[in-house]
């Protein structure tokens, strides 16, 4: 009796945080909460109210398919992901994709952050089986001995032209699994001993390799192989930061350093840099670092905090040292929990529509600024009537959203404007302030708050900033303290409300 109305109160007090923290309009529908809501992972939280009967990844998933004879369709995403909530909306909210699932599925729900190892596998299985690069949601069809045979990240409702929509793609691979159970089984066996193959020839060192330094010039002439010359990175339909990359360039010397540094200027003056807030957003959609999907992540704050660092220390530009303050900024006051640890991410979502708490229209300007403030702040970011962003997987998108980017580039503004631009900044960060935040994942990592820790320690020293050192030492004490078992000799892997 006890333990069932402890269980009790464990489920009332998530459905209640459920509730609070996303305002999810299916509970005030009066729908009913799925095993996913005592999960302390954000991501599965957000999944909670699906009429999906989604399993989290463990043995009572495992059991019912092998007992069912049932394909497993194993869905791995993270809480701040766009095509994750796109997915979430469009296709676990649909009664009649539910009711297919619930039917001839087991269906799995698996947060990548929580669980890097099993999201590894199985990503490193659709980049086999595919050819491609691979991303978030990662939806992957297993047999009940979870051996994998089909996947596709995103997958749109309805069938689009040639590409096919999600019910087409369940009736299509259940109707398989019916006619031909025993043919897909030893298919995956043989596709799982040629995965066990590829992922052993990856590891395997050739014995006596050794490093050779003219290696690296072959490295940085294969970046420069690959990379965008006008606008900088790697990428001509979307584009990330690849800090790594940009790291490594940084340490050489001539053309590699150069673009590197070209790099660091463009993504500085572009939409992916928040400009009002600080931090990166996560990546473009476009080639000319403008329009961002527009989550935040604490691993990439960690690690371009690292690369504007470095590129101030090179050049001494004044940009990227304020660039680099920026984003450790916006750690402290966005991503830092009471106690000391980094938190994980904050979303590209508010109230529901992406990039709503990031962008502005012109005609909110016009109310909020002077007439001098408004006329700094367009020429200063680009700002027009008609925007540059909407969101075309949004059935009732926002109109008219600008996001800012420095459409000046290197050209400065005289004494005057400048004046004018501080004052517009000021006004726009506390109107900013004043509508509803994105949500923020605020599960504690032992791994991204070491990328952290370290970079900001760097970064206090290096500009001499000691707030930044005493974050750093927080934030590691927070770790020791919270995720350290002496006793056992582990560091565990995540930390949430007490656990």
């Amino acid at each position: 009796m006890r333990v069932g109305f402890g269980r009790l109160l464990i489920g009332l007090s998530v459905i209640y945080l459920v509730m609070v923290a996303h305002a999810d309009p299916r509970v005030e529908r009066g729908s009913k909460p799925n095993r996913l809501v005592e999960s302390k992972s954000p991501y599965l939280l957000q999944h909670a109210f699906n009429p999906v009967d989604w399993y989290p990844w463990g043995k009572e998933a495992f059991e019912k398919a092998r007992r069912e004879k049932k394909l497993i369709l194993l869905s791995i995403g993270y809480s701040t992901c766009h095509w994750c909530h796109v997915m979430e909306r469009e296709s676990f909210q649909d009664e009649k994709v539910a009711k297919f699932l619930n039917e001839h599925f087991v269906s799995v729900k698996l947060d990548r952050e929580e669980r890097p190892d099993v999201d590894k596998v199985y990503m490193t299985s659709f980049q086999a089986l595919f050819g491609q690069g691979g991303g978030w949601p990662l939806n992957m069809f297993l047999t009940p001995d979870l051996k994998p045979f089909y996947g596709g990240t995103y997958f749109p409702p309805r069938d689009q032209g040639q590409r096919p929509g999600f019910m087409t793609v369940l009736n299509r691979l259940h109707e398989l699994w019916v006619e031909d159970r025993e043919g897909i089984e030893a298919k995956t066996t043989d596709i799982h001993q040629k995965l066990t193959d590829h992922v052993e020839q990856l590891q395997r060192l050739k014995p006596g390799a050794s490093f050779e330094a003219d290696m690296l010039e072959g490295v940085v002439a294969k970046f420069l192989a690959g990379a965008d010359q006008v606008n900088g990175g790697w990428g001509q339909e979307q584009k990330f930061p690849q800090p790594s990359h940009l790291r490594f360039l940084l340490g050489m010397e001539g053309k590699g350093r150069e673009f590197a540094i070209k790099t660091c200027r463009k993504m500085m003056e572009g939409g992916i840099n928040d400009h009002i807030g600080g931090g990166f957003h996560r990546y473009t959609v476009d080639p000319v670092w403008l329009v961002p999907h527009f989550e935040k992540m604490l691993y990439d704050q960690a690690q371009l905090l690292n690369v504007y660092v470095e590129a101030w220390q090179i050049t001494g530009e004044q940009e990227f040292r304020a660039t680099a303050k920026s984003i450790a900024e916006y750690v402290l006051k966005e991503l830092t929990h009471p106690e000391g640890g980094f938190l994980s991410a904050q979303d590209a979502q508010s109230e529901g529509k992406e990039g709503k708490y990031w962008c502005w229209t012109q005609k909110e300007l016009k109310a909020l600024l002077s007439e001098a403030e408004l006329a700094v702040a367009q020429k200063y970011f680009g700002i027009t009537s008609s925007g540059n962003f909407i969101d075309h997987s949004d059935p009732e998108p926002l109109k008219d959203q600008n996001v800012l980017f420095l459409a000046l580039g290197s050209k400065g503004l005289d004494p005057r404007e400048q004046d004018a631009l501080s004052s517009a900044v000021a006004k726009m960060k506390a109107a900013r302030a004043r509508r509803v935040p994105p949500a923020t994942d605020d599960k504690i990592l032992a791994s991204w708050n070491g990328l952290m820790i370290a970079a900001m320690a760097r970064a206090g020293r290096i500009l001499g900033e000691t707030r930044y050192l005493d974050a750093a030492g927080k934030a590691h004490r927070f770790v020791v303290e919270k995720l350290w078992d002496p006793a056992a000799n582990t560091l565990s892997h995540r930390w949430r409300e007490g656990h």
